[in-house]
């Protein structure tokens, strides 16, 4: 990730909110492989955890694949070949893997925002605001389907993602007028436990965690302003997302700067 400076986000806190405000992240792996290709990519949700006992922890991934994912057959050949006599246990490859996990709200951004620099000079170009994480780690996976190991893992992973979903992403709290969220227990058991026969859980621990927000904060505070109107007039709900953010993070960059 290229960072400029006036566009790095250093805090694991805020990184932290970042993905899980916006868990579908982007799994990308590098595996040499004969039958499949080496990169491979896919969209998968993902769960967080930050261990309260293992200080400054960057936390740790969970997520799950269909085994019929090209990129989790890669996965699973790779383990066999690393570790052909493990037995059930779950495996870690020695390669890092990259997820990358995009904000909410992306945008061209046009010249004509630009009301300070673009009449002084004419010396402005189009550019694109946007922010995102990347999250760099060892991918441990589990995908032997008769290990108690793996099915306690898949079961707390469905019932945890689920919940997440349910209640962070679409508010069914239960509360006042919002109705409950679906439950995975909600299902026949059987049928549960067939398709967690056809997944693999992924576990990536964060070894480095980078971010950005590339919103604006090169511009000088006449053309962030002239930014912030811009993409609030255009009356869409990600123009006055972009219009929101620009804003907070231009409202951090001069708190920054008076310290």
């Amino acid at each position: 990730m290229y960072l400029r400076a006036a566009h790095a986000e250093s805090s694991i806190p805020i990184l932290h909110q970042l993905i899980r405000e916006n868990p579908l992240g982007i799994l990308t792996t590098a595996i040499p492989s004969a039958n499949h290709p080496t990169i491979q990519s896919s969209h998968i949700p993902f769960l967080l955890d930050v261990p309260e006992s293992e200080d400054g922890t960057h936390g740790i991934l969970r997520g799950h694949i269909a085994k019929q994912n090209p990129q989790a057959k890669a996965l699973m050949e790779a383990l066999e070949a690393n570790s052909p006599n493990e037995g059930s246990h779950p495996l870690e490859l020695p390669d890092e893997v990259l997820i990358l996990f995009n904000g909410p709200y992306h945008h061209y951004v046009t010249p004509k925002f630009y009301t300070e620099t673009k009449p002084n000079t004419g010396k402005v170009v189009p550019t694109w605001n946007y922010s995102a994480a990347q999250a760099y780690g060892k991918i441990r996976v589990y995908c032997n389907s008769k290990s108690e190991e793996t099915s306690l893992f898949l079961q707390k992973q469905v019932e945890e993602l689920s919940q997440h979903a349910e209640m962070s992403v679409m508010g069914y709290t239960g509360e006042g007028d919002r109705p409950g969220s679906w439950k995975v227990s909600d299902a026949p058991a059987s049928y549960v436990e067939l398709l967690k026969k056809n997944i693999i859980g992924i576990e990536i621990r964060i070894d480095r965690l980078q971010g950005k927000f590339k919103m604006s904060q090169e511009m000088g505070l006449g053309d962030r302003q002239g930014v912030i109107e811009g993409f609030e007039q255009l009356g869409t709900e990600v123009g006055k997302g972009i219009s929101k953010t620009v804003k907070e993070r231009s409202e951090l960059l001069d708190s920054n700067s008076k310290k």
